[in-house]
Formats: structure tokens, sequence, C-alpha cells
């Protein structure tokens, strides 16, 4: 039995689990998987945990609402190239406590997009992975606050 006083979230089976208070759940959404390996490792050196993942954006909309999540990491290129802003809308509306990321492959008007359509801040995919992680970090700063 978890003790009172720590912070409890069921994984996607339902079962509980503990975590330490200042972790970060984290679901990633990229169709590249070599971009999800390096991702998932700079949020776990930023002690932050992976809750899911996935490769197409519809996986992303059915099982990122089924997870504990605090921050969704969504490529923009994973979205449907007509509907960009009216997916991530619609992917806000099903994750509304979410701080929401969105990964940009090049910066021009997509970023404004991004922000438009409901997204709390975009980091460019050219970003080293220091200010990466910075950025990273300060989104999940804005949980705490």
């Amino acid at each position: 039995m978890a003790e009172a006083n720590i912070p409890q979230r069921l994984d996607v089976a339902g079962e509980c689990l503990l975590y330490h208070e200042t972790m970060t759940c984290v679901y990633l959404a990229d169709a590249q998987r070599e971009e999800r390996s390096a991702l998932r490792l700079l949020l776990l050196d930023l002690n932050m945990q992976v809750v899911g993942e996935a490769a197409d954006w519809p996986t992303t909309l059915a099982q990122a609402p089924a997870t504990c999540l605090d921050m969704l990491l969504v490529d923009w290129d994973l979205l449907p190239a007509d509907l960009g802003v009216q997916s991530l809308a619609e992917l806000r509306l099903a994750c509304p406590n979410a701080i929401v990321v969105v990964l940009i492959s090049h910066l021009d008007a997509r970023h404004q997009a991004a922000l438009s359509a409901g997204a709390d801040a975009f980091i460019s995919k050219g970003e080293t992975p220091e200010r990466v992680a910075e950025r990273l970090k300060a989104a999940a700063e804005n949980l705490r606050n």
C-alpha cells in the first residue's frame, strides 16, 4: 500500500505507479524511431518519465488521453497535413491539463500555427540537445507554477 504523502498515478493498464513529486510524465509522439529514442534518453536524463509513445497521429489521439501525462511532446509533421491546427486543438481538448510542446522540423509560419492551435511551446528539431533540454525543463516548470 502506498504512503499517503507519495503522489500516485495509474498506468495504461490501470495499475498504480508511484513517482517522485517532481517527475514529469511525458507522452512522446514522433514518426521517426531514432528521434523518439533520442528524445526518450533526453527525457530520462531530465528525470522525466515517458508514459507512452506513438509513431502516428491516430495512435497518439487514441492512447495519449488514456495515460497519466503531464506533457505531450508531439512532432508537428505527425499531424495530418491539411488538419494540423484542428488536430492539435482536438488533442488539447482530449488532454486539457497537459502542457503541449510541439516539435517542428523547419522554423517558419508553422510554429505560429502550432501555438495558435493550443501548443504551449515549440522546439525546433534542429536545436542542440542542451537547448532542447532547457526548453523541456522550462515547459515542465510551467506544470508546477
